[in-house]
């Protein structure tokens, strides 16, 4: 099966053509090598990619027929990304809630003003 329609009928991207755009890119590796769309996946194989600033490695251990339920994703992978990843994703989102909340709208004068002043004490000091 082409791991572009494999990484798809595992669930981990919407659809198709977001694999081969990314494939494109040369962000997916079947084995350690570069991989085109087109490449064929076997059981056994190791896939990696990044998405969603996360780097995923999978390992094949069957072929699906088709695309497949969440439930039984698990049947054909093995997913072996380090939880240090998911950790330091999670880690990313509380940082970027912790000045602003989610949903309040653009920065204001005010806040553009005292990120300015932060950024020029900051390089006053490393300047120093």
């Amino acid at each position: 099966m082409r791991v572009d329609k494999y990484l798809w009928c595992v669930r981990y991207f919407k659809t198709r053509n977001m694999v081969t755009e990314l494939c494109k890119k040369n962000n997916v590796k079947v084995n350690g090598h570069v991989a085109k769309p087109s490449k064929e996946v076997f059981p056994a194989d190791e896939i990696s990619f990044r998405k969603d600033q996360i780097s995923y490695t999978i390992k094949v251990l069957a072929i699906p027929e088709s695309r497949v339920g969440a439930k039984l994703v698990d049947i054909y992978r093995q997913d072996t990304t380090s939880p240090e990843a998911f950790a330091h994703l999670e880690l990313l989102k509380l940082s970027k809630e912790h000045y602003r909340k989610t949903g309040e709208g653009r920065p204001t004068k005010k806040d553009r003003r005292d990120l300015e002043n932060y950024t020029t004490e900051f390089d006053a000091e490393t300047n120093e």
